[in-house]
């Protein structure tokens, strides 16, 4: 009986090693490689409690140092023939051999899908960054096809309407004001550089006034109580020994400055009141009239049917080296204020960039510009602001050959949000010059909000 019992109980004890030996061997798929491990050297624990109670001591019971009897307790985790099978042993050994060193990642759950290699998973998000900067890529040339680029004819017959009217304005001031001291004038703006985009709607007619040099001189805005940089006083010099009159110009002085108001006033009554503009769009096959307010010193031409073109009156002088227009700052209390012209010297630097590398330059200035006018939250933002954020990119820079596009407009656009979240984006001709100064903290925010985001969709842009 006796042996019978010990034959039973070897056999249950079989039993249950040849199920935990199953267990072991398959946790591992079900697991993974630090669950099995763990599973493993719980497993062995509870399997040789279990021996214990089943069978007799090995070895009579023996009094511990305080005379109390307890059961030999061995080191669960040394080796024991009659515990660890050679099985047992290979499965726990190699699940030790590829437990993962790092901590945290034997809390990985076992559900999660593998984790590519860090060089494996960096290809994969440069080749998808490449494959979307192929797509804005095409959008963008896609878009300056469609929307940007202006027929050569509508430009051509622009700049013709607007040779026009110089030439009838300049006759009349010649012929009903021959004693105002003007220097010729002539056309400027984005038309004549190639700049302008959408539709050839709009051209400056430059009125350059001509100053005594010993009677006039600038004092930057910075130097005045009203600190604005960008923008000048002329102020009246020498008014005891040239009094009050000896200067063409005397009546526009108020409060002892020359004043940018005063003198677009005096142009306004010439251009809107006393020449005879239908006469002369009779005669010249174009229908012109002056433009409703609060466009001052603007004339409307239209010289097609469906073509309508903007032309404005803008008095300049020069003192020195410095060249200022009669544009006045947005703020009213700042209307005695001349403001320091940079665009022509701004587009200059831009398009000689451009010739000396082929250059995509004045290309993503143009997208950038027909994105702030086909979009009214954008609205705000001015050719010269957008120039300047791309002069600064170019000392970044320096490929911008056609290939790299869609990358130069995004960092572009990060540029721009990056200058407002600032509230600065200085001059790249001047950098004392703030070209935010004039825009509002809520005309920062809506800008900042909507260019902020489209960065992760850019093409929304283009649809506008």
């Amino acid at each position: 009986m006796a042996g019978a019992g010990q034959r039973k109980g070897k056999k249950d004890d079989n039993g249950i090693g040849t199920a935990i030996d199953f267990v072991l061997s398959n946790a591992r798929l079900v697991l993974g490689v630090g669950g099995a491990a763990m599973l493993g050297i719980a497993t062995l624990a509870v399997k040789r409690m279990y021996d214990r109670a089943i069978s007799a001591p090995s070895s009579p019971t023996r009094l511990s140092q305080s005379g109390k009897r307890s059961w030999e307790e061995p080191n669960w985790l040394g080796s024991s023939s009659r515990l660890l099978t050679q099985d047992m042993k290979t499965s726990l050994s190699r699940s030790l051999q590829t437990l993962p060193t790092d901590p945290s990642a034997a809390d990985t759950d076992f559900f999660r899908p593998t984790k590519p290699k860090p060089s494996a998973k960096r290809s994969q998000v440069e080749l998808k960054k490449s494959r979307l900067r192929l797509s804005l890529q095409e959008k963008l040339f896609a878009y300056y096809r469609r929307k940007v680029a202006i027929p050569a004819e509508e430009q051509a017959r622009a700049k013709q309407a607007a040779v026009d009217i110089c030439a009838e304005l300049r006759s009349f001031l010649r012929a009903k004001l021959p004693d105002m001291p003007l220097r010729d004038m002539y056309l400027s703006g984005s038309l004549y550089d190639d700049l302008q985009v959408v539709t050839a709607d709009h051209i400056q007619l430059i009125v350059p006034l001509m100053l005594e040099q010993n009677l006039w001189s600038c004092i930057p805005g910075e130097d005045t109580i009203m600190n604005i940089p960008g923008f000048y006083l002329v102020r009246r010099e020498n008014p005891e020994y040239f009094p009050r009159g000896s200067s063409y110009w005397d009546r526009c002085v108020v409060g002892g400055y020359l004043s940018p108001k005063t003198v677009a006033d005096t142009f306004e009554k010439v251009v809107a009141g006393s020449i005879n503009w239908p006469a002369i769009g009779t005669l010249l096959d174009y229908v012109i009239r002056p433009a409703a307010p609060p466009a001052d010193l603007t004339l409307e031409v239209q010289y097609d049917p469906e073509r309508h073109l903007y032309i404005d009156f803008l008095p300049s002088l020069t003192l020195g080296d410095i060249i200022l227009v009669a544009k006045p700052h947005r703020l009213a209390q700042n209307d005695n204020l001349w403001r320091l012209s940079l665009r022509p010297a701004e587009t200059a630097r831009l398009r000689a960039l451009d010739q000396c590398d082929s250059g995509c330059r004045c290309l993503c200035l143009k997208i950038l510009k027909a994105v702030c006018k086909s979009n009214p939250a954008l609205g705000h933002l001015t050719a010269s602001q957008l120039t300047n954020v791309i002069l600064h990119l170019c000392q970044e820079e320096s490929d911008w050959s056609q290939d790299v596009l869609a990358d130069r407009f995004l960092q572009t656009l990060k540029g721009l949000i990056r200058y407002l979240e600032a509230g600065v984006l200085p001059s790249a001709l001047n950098p004392k010059v703030n070209l935010f100064s004039e825009l509002t903290p809520e005309e920062v925010d809506e800008l900042g909000y909507t260019l902020y985001s489209s960065l992760s969709e850019p093409e929304v842009l283009l649809q506008t």
